[in-house]
């Protein structure tokens, strides 16, 4: 399946309405796309430790939606083959004193990947532009200068100082791919209902989830004008069908395995002199009494 189909293009009106949350491209049932995760599962494990072997690259993987979307079961599926020495996973929740006392982008800048890693973030610094920019309140309980509160190009100003970061990352070797886990209203609805239902799952609720669905157009807006504005070459985003949650895990673990592939990823070669004392060693080794 070509999956390019989901990547918004750098420079081009980006609209949601076009990207349907139930697709599943050509696959019959469930099952074809477990197979396909599951290879790409073990493709994956193959290809971090090449990627940690060779210290040169890092993978920053970056995941937003609405809650309930699938985020925390994509980590969990997606990466589950991975050697977690060679993986970093950062959740960014309401950000703490401490964080409000830098800038918005210290807290993940500091936990970025280091070379011959991957890292994941469950939501990002993106979060400054959605749910603050849905809730000014917000922005303006924040410790920064009034004429920043006020500002009526925050926006559109954050945006530019995200693709530079992102652009500054690429140019140090940390790829960065932007994943937005595009779920319906109606399935997240379902999901929320569930979460209810199931007391195992009654922890993963809030009656707070339930009373952001009230400002759901306002999200839908904020993403489209922040996918529109940072989807670059170099740090892409890709918007992954939601509603069917072995789908999004499917197209989410090919797209990792491809920009690994593109990376072409090699094992440190060896010197002559490096060969001779192994060949040494070997021969220590097996004179052993």
């Amino acid at each position: 399946m070509d999956y390019d189909r989901f990547r918004a293009a750098e420079g081009k009106k980006f609209e949601l309405d076009k990207h349907p949350t139930d697709f599943t491209g050509d696959y019959r049932d469930k099952t074809e796309a477990v197979e396909d995760l599951e290879k790409n599962v073990a493709r994956l494990a193959a290809l971090q430790d090449v990627l940690y072997a060779q210290n040169e690259h890092a993978l920053l993987i970056i995941f937003q939606a609405m809650d309930a979307a699938g985020k925390d079961g994509a980590i969990k599926h997606v990466m589950s083959g991975l050697n977690p020495q060679g993986c970093q996973v950062f959740s960014f929740k309401q950000p703490s004193a401490e964080e409000l006392d830098h800038d918005y982008l210290w807290r993940c800048a500091k936990n970025t990947p280091e070379r011959g890693r991957i890292g994941i973030f469950n939501r990002s610094y993106y979060e400054e532009v959605l749910v603050v920019r849905v809730h000014p309140e917000i922005l303006r309980n924040q410790p920064l200068p009034e004429h920043i509160k006020n500002d009526k190009n925050i926006w559109q100003k954050r945006f530019g100082q995200i693709r530079h970061f992102e652009d500054y990352l690429a140019e140090n070797g940390v790829h960065v791919l932007k994943f937005f886990l595009n779920v319906s209203k109606d399935e997240q609805k379902e999901r929320f209902l569930a979460r209810i239902e199931e007391k195992e799952k009654n922890w993963k609720f809030s009656a707070g989830d339930a009373k952001e669905r009230a400002f759901w157009k306002d999200y839908m807006k904020a993403y489209e004008e922040a996918i529109e504005a940072t989807s670059t070459e170099k740090s892409p985003w890709f918007i992954i069908p939601a509603d069917k949650k072995w789908f999004t895990r499917a197209a989410v673990a090919e797209i990792i395995v491809k920009k690994l592939e593109s990376l072409d990823l090699k094992y440190p070669t060896v010197t002559a002199e490096h060969r001779q004392e192994l060949l040494k060693a070997k021969e220590m080794l097996e004179n052993e009494g």
